[in-house]
């Protein structure tokens, strides 16, 4: 049951009819872990605590840099130094203190992900390199989670669901291969902050989709900041992909997603 205050803080999410008090129940019981506190996570996560999440997981190792504060729009110039994670949970612990919110400053390798996705509904993969982004990856396909992908480089974004609960939902792997070439930093190419912005706010819109029960089209969706243009690509499961593509063990009984 939520108390007067809370349905006065949701009241007007709650006046969503594709969203309403199941749907306010289910994201008050729900943890997100967010993979990377910068760019996209900054308005992903600002926006999943302003909807009520019940806990939040952040994990990223880096410090916040002046030259961040453009399009990392959580943070403010006072935190410049500190870690990333702690950092954005501070702002988040300010916007709704009903949320649980659990900082991390690591790296979210092989052995943190296997550690802590069995008690996570879903993640966002909101980092910066295809290492990183194909162990995310891997540990969804492993633990059976749903995984919403971002990425945001000069004027393009790129954004993706794929909810591994479904034995044929394909995964980020059968999209873009398992390889880890290619990264292009913002440092190098840059970016343009409400860009990133945007991405970042979809995956929030995502995740709530998710997280309510909502179906979400395989669909890799591409946006072009030159334009203002969304264009969609429809992908399946890869029978050969080699993160997916062979037997998958059954889903834990009882176990949630």
């Amino acid at each position: 049951m939520f108390s007067d205050d809370e349905l006065q803080r949701y009241s007007r999410q709650l006046l969503v009819a594709d969203f309403d008090l199941d749907g306010q129940e289910a994201i008050a019981g729900a943890t997100v872990l967010l993979v990377g506190c910068g760019g996209l996570a900054n308005p992903a996560a600002l926006y999943l605590a302003g909807a009520g999440v019940g806990r939040l997981i952040l994990v990223d190792d880096d410090t916040v840099d002046t030259s961040n504060l453009h399009r990392q729009i959580a943070f403010r110039g006072d935190q410049v130094g500190q870690g990333k994670a702690a950092a954005l949970a501070a702002q988040l612990n300010a916007l709704n203190p009903d949320v649980t919110v659990e900082p991390h400053a690591a790296m979210a390798g092989d052995d943190w992900l296997d550690r802590h996705l069995p008690d996570v509904d879903l993640v966002l993969d909101c980092c910066d390199n295809f290492a990183t982004r194909q162990a995310i990856n891997a540990a969804c396909v492993r633990h059976r989670k749903p995984l919403v992908s971002g990425a945001a480089i000069r004027l393009d974004g790129q954004l993706a669901a794929f909810d591994l609960r479904d034995p044929d939902s394909a995964c980020y792997a059968c999209v873009y291969g398992d390889g880890t070439d290619g990264d292009l930093a913002c440092s190098e190419a840059g970016i343009l902050g409400p860009v990133v912005g945007t991405i970042g706010t979809l995956q929030a819109l995502l995740a709530l989709h998710l997280l309510t029960g909502k179906p979400v089209a395989p669909r890799l969706r591409l946006f072009d900041g030159r334009t203002l243009s969304w264009r969609e690509v429809a992908f399946r499961k890869d029978p050969a992909c080699p993160v997916c593509g062979g037997p998958r063990a059954p889903h834990p009984r009882g176990a949630t997603a």
